[in-house]
């Protein structure tokens, strides 16, 4: 959470639904080009987190939009 001296910061998001990390929170988190984020949901909102590679997560899970039955006629042989 934000104390009394750190003010918040903002980011827009695109019409691709794309923005960009505040650099207050590229060096907080040590983010660089190329590292993964992780989003991790609770009761509070969305919490942003430094992620890894090692975690054992889908790497397609990015595409569910192209997980329909039409996309699963069309692919399911390949």
């Amino acid at each position: 959470m934000a104390s009394a001296k750190q003010k918040p910061v903002y980011s827009k998001v695109s019409v691709k639904s794309q923005t960009v990390l505040p650099r207050e929170v590229r060096e907080r988190l040590k983010i660089k080009p190329g590292d993964r984020l992780r989003y991790v949901f609770d009761e509070g909102g969305v919490r942003i987190e430094r992620g890894s590679s090692a975690e054992g997560e889908d790497p397609f899970a990015t595409f569910s939009e192209w997980s329909s039955e039409i996309d699963d006629a069309a692919y399911g042989d390949l």
